[in-house]
């Protein structure tokens, strides 16, 4: 079968196709023929070299396709069973409150998605919705799951909620659906017009242009009649912070996601305990909670928004686009 190997230090000239075989399930696991996988920005983080892993290491931590064979201790899935990846195999329910829980992260702690047939254990993976394409489901268990947590888990947003998202990847278009079809008020933020009309489109009530307003947090307060929003899905990190303290309401709730911004940066304290506000690291989320999400989107229909696919062979031009920043939505592989 084919697979993407990476080689030592890293960087996108290193990622080699190769021919590796197939390995067959043991005692608790399923052997998954991979149809698709999507690109994030750990994804990216491991391939650049950025996140040192093991030389070859396998990358890509999602994917969906289906069931070849399984285990004698097998008994949730049965070949021919349409499944997807969790990006925490070993995180069943509950919160990520042991390391072991968020280890074994495909792709960076052990061989990930980029290969045409994987085999795990069969509690790493969960059901696809019922009408996706391998595709579509590739986009869900980092991205998806990741806002899903932030909203429904942590943020536990109500039909009414306002909800800011940052920029056009995956997580803040995910995070701009659920809410929309939760119910909630949104407000997006993105650096280009075309990206904002598009995120217009999928649903947002407000738009804001950061590269107009520099000082978006009071932008977003005069939007909202000086009241701020309910929850804020935070994928800058450092850099964006401070403007979330500005824009989040009394008791309302930040949904600390990302660092493309930097991972250290000052914290406007004072405002952020006199607003009574809440800031909670997110890093994906459960395989429960993931079924949930499941459940979730076999109920209301929504689709993943996919900006371009790519075949294995062209991963480093994949992440090459991701890296450009010129995409909106989800970035896959197609096998």
């Amino acid at each position: 079968m084919r697979a993407i190997k990476l080689a030592k230090p890293g960087g996108l000239h290193n990622l080699q196709l190769v021919e590796v075989a197939a390995t067959a399930p043991q005692h608790d696991q399923i052997q998954v023929r991979n149809h698709a996988s999507s690109l994030n920005f750990h994804d990216y983080v491991v391939a650049s070299g950025l996140l040192p892993v093991d030389d070859g290491r396998i990358p890509m931590s999602d994917g969906a396709g289906i069931v070849e064979a399984i285990g004698p201790a097998v008994t949730e899935f049965s070949p021919g069973d349409r499944v997807m990846s969790c990006f925490f195999p070993h995180w069943a329910s509950g919160r990520a409150d042991t390391l072991a829980k968020i280890s074994g992260i495909p792709g960076d702690n052990v061989d990930g998605f980029a290969a045409e047939t994987v085999t795990m254990p069969a509690a790493a993976f969960t059901s696809m919705p019922d009408d996706y394409s391998f595709e579509q489901a590739a986009t869900l268990p980092c991205a998806a799951a990741t806002a899903w947590r932030a909203l429904f888990v942590e943020a536990q947003v109500q039909p009414g909620d306002t909800v800011l998202v940052q920029g056009s990847g995956g997580v803040s278009v995910f995070a701009l659906q659920f809410a929309k079809a939760a119910g909630c008020n949104v407000v997006a933020t993105s650096s280009s017009e075309e990206k904002l009309a598009t995120l217009q489109e999928l649903g947002a009530d407000q738009l804001i242009n950061y590269r107009e307003h520099e000082n978006w947090g009071d932008k977003t307060l005069a939007i909202t009649d000086n009241r701020g929003v309910d929850v804020i899905i935070e994928v800058g990190g450092s850099g964006t912070l401070a403007q979330s303290v500005r824009a989040i309401a009394m008791g309302g709730h930040i949904s600390m996601i990302g660092v493309l911004t930097g991972i250290q940066g000052e914290v406007p304290t004072a405002e952020l305990f006199q607003k009574n506000a809440v800031i909670s690291g997110i890093t994906v989320g459960s395989r429960a909670s993931q079924q949930d999400m499941v459940k979730a989107i076999n109920a209301t229909g929504l689709e993943p928004v996919i900006d371009r696919s790519f075949d294995l062979a062209e991963l480093a031009d994949a992440f090459r686009l991701q890296e450009s920043q010129q995409h909106l939505g989800k970035i896959c592989l197609s096998f």
